[in-house]
């Protein structure tokens, strides 16, 4: 069977490269690069995206390998009716190995044509690394990539304000734009680029922070042989995502003639303040996913639509939400109450199986993004802590520890994260430290929390408690025992 490339799919379209992505993953090709394929069928955007990827070098490969073509399915509810739809996408031009092929990263930046820049290396991406140099080819962070690009291009243009970049992080972290800015400042002034570069950075560039929503699960890995054959051609790269979508873009309203989404029925908003979408969105949608994941997997469950189905679990997230998630947000109950139907709704989408495993990636920098901030709040207006997110937190360090029963837990996040966790629950199975002691010297790490969340009264001992019952009867029994789920008691 053929392989999908510009050989043999002759509908692809060429177009100027306006726009480098620093990140090859299935969220931004299913979410951005298919907004730049509607933007250039239904206006005169007339552009193409080129990628670089912030670590490894595989994907980009296969990216190359199809010519930047791929097939996305968009399956879910729509106007009340299930859809299923799928589309080849063309608006990649190419993608760059940053480490075969550095000089191609340069010359990009001299492409007058190029004037947007778009991101999502993850929370834990948008970071400054001391070790980084001009000089390296690449940098280790993607801040000091992105200000080496930059510096690139301001040398290359003598500095013309008007060659600037537009750009837009889409990293789940509050103010991204803004942080991401602060970052390549720092990244110029400590690697004494001058005040001429600072300046342009500051006056021809613009750092639009963004809002993301878009469920996408990523290759359909279970049903890939049945696609390909309705398909006929094979496709490495395939993506699923879910119909729904949100793009909240903060920035001035000039971005608006130079992106020009009004009219093409994209739900791609540029507002000048995105923070009440932003907070909603990430406390239920993304703070949903974070806490429900250790809990359903360690449970026996898969998938997120298995999750919200689930007796137990199911009742335990809508809880989540409604009880302790929602009180914590400013402005409209009602609103906030009918957002969570819609989100409840896409978790439990028929067409999609979002795998936990998946959700699980970098999972301590998610909860310290997504759902501290509930249980802080929550605490603040109550004086008490919430039940619910506590039992989430507490499954998460129980998540850590690698192991459901007898399987092995491929557990993904910073090497120094895991490594932490490997040591201190070894010390517990070497009967060196219990459990209380344990909960004790997790929840003091600062370099996982950014906090010493011993701090917070009562915690500790309700972690200990709810690690005890999980130890002694799993995950779901102890859900029951403790009485945090209601709705089919």
């Amino acid at each position: 069977m053929q392989k999908l490339n510009r050989k043999n799919y002759k509908e692809f379209r060429i177009y100027p490269e306006k726009i480098l992505q620093f990140g090859e993953g299935n969220f931004l090709r299913a979410f951005v690069d298919w907004q730049v394929q509607i933007l250039n069928e239904k206006t005169d955007f007339n552009g193409s995206v080129v990628i670089v990827q912030p670590r490894g070098s595989g994907k980009i490969e296969r990216l190359n390998r199809q010519d930047g073509l791929f097939t996305l399915y968009l399956q879910g509810i729509r106007d009340g009716y299930p859809v299923n739809e799928h589309m080849v996408i063309d608006s990649i031009n190419r993608g760059i190995n940053l480490f075969n092929d550095y000089q191609a990263f340069k010359e990009l930046s001299e492409k007058k044509e190029l004037r947007f820049i778009i991101s999502n290396t993850t929370e834990a991406g948008i970071a400054y690394d001391p070790t980084d140099k001009l000089t390296d080819q690449p940098q280790k962070s993607f801040p000091g990539k992105l200000t080496a690009f930059l510096f690139h291009r301001f040398k290359a243009f003598s500095g013309d304000p008007k060659r600037g970049c537009i750009i837009i992080p889409c990293e789940l972290i509050e103010y991204n734009g803004t942080i991401l800015k602060e970052l390549v400042l720092k990244y110029a002034q400590n690697w004494n680029l001058g005040s001429e570069f600072i300046n342009w950075i500051e006056q021809a560039n613009t750092f639009c922070s963004s809002l993301v929503d878009r469920i996408v699960p990523g290759f359909p890995s279970d049903t890939y042989s049945e696609k390909t054959e309705v398909l006929g051609y094979q496709d490495e790269l395939m993506v699923v995502g879910e119909q729904y979508h949100l793009w909240v873009i903060e920035g001035p309203e000039s971005i608006k003639h130079e992106l020009p989404f009004d009219g093409t029925g994209l739900n791609t908003l540029i507002v000048k303040d995105l923070s009440p979408f932003r907070t909603r969105k990430v406390r239920i949608l993304n703070g949903a996913h974070t806490a429900m994941t250790p809990i359903a997997y360690l449970s026996g469950l898969e998938i997120v639509e298995d999750a919200v189905s689930d007796k137990e679990v199911g009742s335990f997230i809508r809880e989540l939400i409604i009880e302790e998630i929602i009180p914590t947000l400013e402005g409209n109950t009602a609103d906030h109450e009918n957002y969570a139907e819609e989100v409840l709704t896409r978790f439990a989408n028929p067409f999609i199986r979002h795998y936990l495993m998946s959700i699980s990636l970098n999972s301590t920098s998610k909860f310290i993004t997504r759902n501290l901030p509930t249980l802080i709040e929550y605490i603040e207006k109550t004086n008490v802590l919430p039940p619910r997110m506590v039992f989430a937190l507490s499954c998460l360090i129980y998540f850590y520890r690698g192991k459901r029963g007898e399987e092995n837990i491929s557990l993904q996040d910073q090497t120094e994260t895991l490594e932490f966790f490997k040591t201190t629950w070894e010390m517990y199975e070497n009967k060196k430290i219990d459990l209380n002691m344990l909960a004790e010297k997790v929840l003091s790490e600062k370099k996982i929390w950014e906090m010493n969340l011993n701090t917070i009264s009562n915690l500790k001992d309700t972690v200990t408690k709810h690690l005890s019952l999980i130890e002694q009867f799993g995950v779901r029994n102890a859900l029951i025992e403790l009485s945090l789920t209601s709705i089919h008691k």
